[in-house]
């Protein structure tokens, strides 16, 4: 186990065109035995960012230390990390037992009774001890997995970097596969850092959450934290299935103002926003009321464009009242047992304890939602980490 800290870390890549900034100037500090989640979409960086921890990729500018050793200029052997690749990359001539134990056998001095015996404690506890003698071509996408990880487990090493591992398997493998690495990295309580452009796994499997888009650090916290209280409106909008809604409008008069509904402030709400007036305003789907018809100071006139039924809830497409039924502009999560149907006409309610408002020109959080009326007693995740 160790603490991984990346210190005002830069990749610089070079072409034609000229440079490219895959990572810009990331600070983060990852303690020790916890599970850090890297999110963010194609492009953004966080592989790039991970194979620099592995020393695959050398940093242009910046410091990476293990247990506050900087090993920024280690070779990946030297580092005594282990990765695991979205491709698993077995060696197809060798049996499991052979591909858990080559780098073993390459790499250390240990004996062979110390290597057999790494081998198969690992393969016993990721439930694969009867596949040791067969070959990458007759196991399963998940055994293979399986393996893919078993080989880095027996290295013992102080860190695993996880580079989207389940993205080749199909979606109900993927989710039980969420749940046996969660356990498996609490069983052996060694520093993890994963990657994955998909918030599902994000939240449900981190302590934390690194969240990165065009290279830059935009948020780093709890799952919670991240989902109740973004630092901006590229966090609030990536981090949520289905996506918080935005709503331009203008501040006037202690109201917001959008092209097609007034929203009136609380006081104490309104002070949160300071001079801006070109603001955006967020709500999350599962926030939004859906009425039988409009009547307080937050509810508007609308119309249902389309209802899409998932079994347990409804996904609910819908327009302002005089807004073109097929421009909707907000998505609503209600229960499955709500019958809605296509082109009725309904009552949005935007409850004000549960919005967010962010600056219309550069992004950022001014407002996020009250989190007073969150059940029980116990605080966030978040409270914890802070």
């Amino acid at each position: 186990m160790a603490n991984v800290t990346l210190d005002e870390v830069t990749k610089i890549f070079e072409d034609e065109s000229g440079e490219i900034v895959a990572v810009d100037d990331v600070n983060i500090d990852i303690k020790d035995g916890e599970f850090l989640v890297l999110v963010g979409p194609s492009g953004c960086g966080k592989s790039t960012t991970l194979r620099m921890v592995a020393g695959l990729e050398k940093p242009t500018r910046g410091t990476i230390s293990v247990d506050g050793e900087a090993v920024t200029h280690l070779s990946p052997q030297e580092r005594n990390v282990a990765m695991v690749f979205q491709s698993y990359a077995l060696y197809p001539h060798m049996t499991v037992r052979g591909n858990m134990s080559f780098g073993l056998e390459e790499a250390t001095d240990l004996s062979d009774e110390e290597i057999h015996t790494r081998v198969e404690d690992a393969a016993t506890m990721l439930g694969i001890d009867d596949l040791l003698d067969r070959k990458p071509d007759e196991l399963s996408g998940g055994q293979q997995q399986r393996v893919a990880l078993g080989r880095a487990i027996v290295r013992e090493p102080d860190a695993f970097l996880l580079d989207e591992p389940l993205a080749n398997l199909d979606a109900k493998l993927r989710s039980e596969m969420r749940t046996e690495l969660q356990h498996l990295q609490e069983d052996l309580d060694t520093t993890t850092i994963y990657v994955t452009h998909d918030q599902t796994e994000a939240m449900t499997m981190s302590d934390r959450i690194a969240v990165l888009n065009d290279g830059k650090l935009q948020q780093i916290g709890t799952p919670l934290e991240c989902y109740h209280r973004p630092n901006n409106q590229f966090v609030a909008g990536f981090i949520g299935e289905p996506s918080m809604n935005f709503l331009p409008v203008t501040l006037e008069d202690g109201r917001l103002v959008g092209e097609h509904f007034e929203y009136p402030l609380r006081e104490e709400t309104r002070a949160n926003l300071g001079d801006q007036t070109d603001l955006v305003l967020g709500i999350r789907p599962e926030d939004i009321e859906i009425l039988d018809a409009a009547s307080g100071d937050h509810e508007f006139p609308g119309i249902v464009d389309v209802v899409e039924p998932m079994g347990n809830e409804n996904t609910v497409h819908v327009a302002f009242e005089g807004q073109d039924r097929t421009e909707s502009e907000l998505t609503a999560t209600i229960s499955g047992m709500r019958n809605v149907e296509g082109a009725e006409s309904i009552g949005v309610g935007i409850p004000e304890n549960a919005i967010h408002i962010f600056d219309g020109e550069t992004g950022e959080s001014l407002h996020n939602r009250d989190l007073g009326d969150v059940e029980g007693d116990r605080p966030l995740r978040g409270a914890e980490a802070a």
